[in-house]
Formats: C-alpha cells, sequence, structure tokens
C-alpha cells in the first residue's frame, strides 16, 4: 500500500491519476482525516499501516499564483518546510521509504560554457546572451542535482515561497534518505492555475523566459518508476527533455488552439515579471542526465506540450479569454 499525501492538489491528482492506472492500491490521506502535519499522529499511522512508499505531494503553493506566499508566510513555511521536515523524521523511524515533490524553481538561469570556463548566467533573458546561445547552443547547460540552489534564502533575491522549498531539500537530506523530485515549469492539457499553460494563457504581457517544463502525468510516472525500479534515493531533476522559451510555447499556443487576440511581450529584458507585487520569479534550465542514468526515459518537451494543447483543443473548455 502506499500513502499519498496531498493527493487533492494539482501534482497530487497526477499522482493519484497514476497510480490508478498501475492499479496500485494506495491511501489518499487528507488533513482533514488526520492532521498529518503532527509527528505523534503521523508516527503512529505510519508505524500501523505500515506503508510500502509515501508520496509527499502536499504543500501550500499559494493562490492563484506562489506570489500569494509573499502575505502567508508562516504558513508557507509550515507547509513546504516544516511539514517535509516532520514527514522524513517520521518515515526514518518507522523505516518507510518515501519521496518528496520539491522544485526545479530553486535555481535561477542555467550554465553557459564561454572561452573555455563554464559560469552560471542567470540573466538568461538579456540580448547578449540571446544572442551567444543563438549561434552556440552547444555551450548551455542545465543545472544538474549536485549544484547548490541559486534562487533561496541563501542566495536571494528569491520569492518566498521557493526559498522555503529549497530549505525543504536542506533540512530532510540531514535527517535520512529519500527521493527528492524536482519538476520544472507544470502543465498538462486541464485549464487550472496551477498549469502554466493556463497561466501563460491568462497573462496581460509576457516575458521571453528560458524554462524546463514537466508535464505533470509524464512526472507523475517518472517519479514513481524511479522507486518501483529501486533507484538511489535521492535528488532528481524530473523534466521533460530540452528546454523551451515562452515565445516558443506562444508559437504552439496559436498555432493549435488559434485564441482571439494577439500575445503580447515586454520589450525591456531587465524589467520584472508583470505583477502587483514585483516578487522575482525564477526562470531555469535543468540536466536531466542523472533521470535518464537511472533508466528513466520522458518524451521531449515540445511532444508532450504539443498534445496537451491538442487534447485542451478537445475539452469543453474554451481559451476564447486568453489575450482580450
Amino acid at each position: 500500500m502506499i500513502l499519498l499525501l496531498g493527493a487533492s492538489g494539482y501534482v497530487g491528482r497526477a499522482f493519484a491519476a497514476e497510480l490508478h492506472r498501475r492499479s496500485c492500491e494506495f491511501i489518499p490521506l487528507t488533513r482533514s482525516a488526520m492532521d498529518y502535519s503532527s509527528f505523534n499522529l503521523l508516527f503512529d499511522y505510519l508505524r500501523r499501516m505500515r506503508p510500502a512508499f509515501l508520496i509527499n505531494a502536499a504543500g501550500f503553493t499559494g493562490s492563484p499564483t506562489e506570489e500569494a506566499c509573499e502575505f502567508t508566510h508562516e504558513e508557507t513555511l509550515a507547509a513546504n518546510t516544516l511539514l517535509p521536515q516532520t514527514i522524513a523524521r517520521a518515515c526514518l523511524m518507522t523505516h518507510v521509504p518515501w519521496g518528496h515533490v520539491s522544485s526545479g524553481g530553486i535555481y535561477s538561469g542555467a550554465k553557459i560554457v564561454e572561452n573555455g570556463r563554464m559560469r552560471i548566467e542567470r540573466g538568461l533573458n538579456r540580448p547578449e546572451v540571446r544572442r551567444w546561445l543563438a549561434e552556440h547552443p552547444e555551450t548551455l547547460f542545465g543545472f544538474n542535482e549536485w549544484d547548490e540552489p541559486n534562487f533561496s534564502f541563501r542566495c536571494p533575491p528569491c520569492g518566498f515561497y521557493f526559498g522555503t522549498k529549497a530549505l525543504a531539500e536542506e533540512a530532510v537530506r540531514e535527517i535520512g534518505p529519500c527521493y527528492l523530485w524536482r519538476p520544472g515549469l507544470p502543465f498538462n492539457e486541464r485549464p487550472e492555475p496551477r498549469n502554466f499553460l493556463w497561466r501563460l494563457q491568462q497573462s496581460t504581457r509576457l516575458h521571453d523566459r528560458l524554462n524546463s517544463w514537466s508535464h505533470v502525468d509524464d512526472f507523475a510516472r517518472a517519479c514513481l518508476d524511479l522507486w518501483e525500479r529501486q533507484a538511489a534515493p535521492g535528488i532528481y531533476n524530473v523534466a521533460n527533455p530540452d528546454a523551451m522559451t515562452t515565445r516558443q510555447v506562444v508559437e504552439l499556443v496559436e498555432r493549435i488552439l488559434k485564441p482571439n487576440g494577439r500575445f503580447e511581450f515586454s520589450t525591456d529584458p531587465e524589467l520584472p515579471e508583470p505583477s502587483d507585487l514585483q516578487t522575482p520569479r525564477p526562470h531555469c534550465v535543468l540536466d536531466v542526465t542523472k533521470l535518464r542514468n537511472a533508466g528513466i526515459a520522458m518524451r521531449p518537451v515540445e511532444e508532450a506540450l504539443e498534445e496537451s494543447l491538442r487534447r485542451w483543443q478537445r475539452t469543453k473548455t474554451t481559451v476564447e479569454l486568453a489575450c482580450q
């Protein structure tokens, strides 16, 4: 039996669907059924139920976006940092293997090789960087699992949400072995606020960012494959291979969904993302070599995006509001 925390969330629902597809017995434990943030309650539950695996997809993401976490520090810290610590301690003491959904957003930028030296470039949108990458795409490398987060409380500025996610990784690594799964920008065919395809279509002005992306169903499948194949616990970047820019994704949206109106992009790469709070937002490229070496293959991101948009087009949901 598998224990799934956060089953009602965007990523949690993807795990639940994949577990159903695999005919796996699982319990979608909710906070209303039991306050699993309490160590004593969780410890007793694990000791009594003895699950084969625990998945933590629970957390506080803010509503409608992570920017809301700037107003809810206590709740964000409790759900995104303290809860994983509690789970790590309880799982260690009951010998229950577990996995935690982290975030690729604890990084900003990518690594670039120039003149034989590798450097971290956070300003991937700067014109001179874009020109260099257009001429030398082979010099771009993503962050791997051994790179220290550079969008965190230890490396500001960062959004509070991502700071708590980086802090959680640091905390649980000191407690015991587990899987730490880092997704890129999450998406699929379902129009909802956590889906970056949906958020992109609701934006009035866009910045052309280069990012790694994760189809949430592919993400859940890959995470479970790691456990089922008994891959070594540790950190894994779980993203669809190949990064894509916002403009490239918009081109797919326009070609497949044909929304009314046009998407507008900011002409000043130094301006922050459009926002009431101007909270710093990450955009990064993740290296998925470790995942591939573990025998887990995810389809290329462009293929996953195209399928999501074509399935989106066949739903009853309309994108008529896009760009109005």
